[in-house]
């Protein structure tokens, strides 16, 4: 029993960990496009773009250290203010960046969201701001917000060239984002007509499972070996040439075993393979 305990705790560690570390990374990522904006944004002068870029700046400096000081998944964020501090976050790359981006309120008596699904619906939209930003080919996005009682329903959708599916490599810190938190993802694209990413993140935690991932778990032979070499910190691309697969099969199968074991993350998928 204290073997158990002691390896949950250590999974929660881990996962804690990892999300903390995407979430920077996703707010940095934000910040430094929202720079990079403001200085080629041909509306403002040498002087006015280095205002902005300063105020830009010292915004995200406070906001990463007031994230140090509150543990956001502690508590419940009420939907309509969770939406907005994504609007906040997207303000200066929407200003000045060259996407026409369109927000559409969730219902003000939307149940509230537990501090964890609202970092990640966050992050989910800001990764597929960046990732049409960085494409290039698309002019107009849609974020919609709603709720059902039992999830937070994400709609976004663009006018690109509608290439997109869902194993694409930039959706996949989305999928990665998704399968976390035990939700769903699903795209529909248009050659010329743009494509459309509809998500789902479940408002109630699963339950928790205390048996192994072999005593809990029908996995392929395919699976396993994957997991195997998971266990041992592989990227993806390692585990490909070992097994003489494509990358994206590798990423095919990996998020089918986070879905099946119901691990949050790669870490957490690598410590229970452990």
């Amino acid at each position: 029993m204290v073997t158990t305990v002691t390896s949950q705790a250590a999974r929660v560690r881990t996962s804690e960990q990892a999300r903390i570390l995407a979430e920077q990374s996703d707010r940095h990522a934000v910040t430094l496009e929202s720079l990079l904006a403001v200085l080629r944004s041909t509306r403002l002068g040498d002087q006015a773009a280095r205002q902005t870029a300063i105020d830009v700046a010292a915004g995200a400096l406070v906001e990463l250290r007031t994230a140090s000081d509150v543990r956001e998944n502690d508590f419940l964020e009420p939907v309509v203010g969770a939406f907005e501090r994504l609007k906040t976050d997207l303000r200066p790359l929407v200003r000045f960046g060259q996407l026409d981006v369109q927000f559409v309120e969730p219902p003000a008596n939307g149940r509230a969201l537990p501090g964890a699904v609202a970092l990640s619906a966050r992050a989910i939209v800001r990764n597929a701001v960046l990732a049409f930003a960085d494409a290039d080919d698309a002019r107009r996005v849609r974020i919609q917000w709603d709720c059902d009682g039992l999830n937070l329903l994400i709609g976004i959708r663009d006018d690109g060239r509608g290439d997109l599916h869902a194993h694409d490599d930039a959706l996949r810190r989305i999928a990665e984002q998704v399968s976390a938190n035990d939700g769903t993802f699903r795209v529909a694209s248009t050659p010329g007509w743009g494509s459309d990413l509809t998500i789902a993140l479940p408002l109630d935690p699963p339950s928790a499972s205390t048996h192994s991932v072999e005593e809990d778990v029908d996995l392929s032979d395919r699976e396993r070996e994957i997991l195997r070499h998971l266990s041992t910190g592989a990227r993806n691309a390692e585990i490909a040439a070992a097994l003489r697969v494509s990358p994206h099969t590798v990423k095919f199968h990996v998020s089918k075993l986070l879905r099946k074991t119901g691990a949050r993350n790669r870490a957490e998928l690598a410590a229970l393979a452990r």
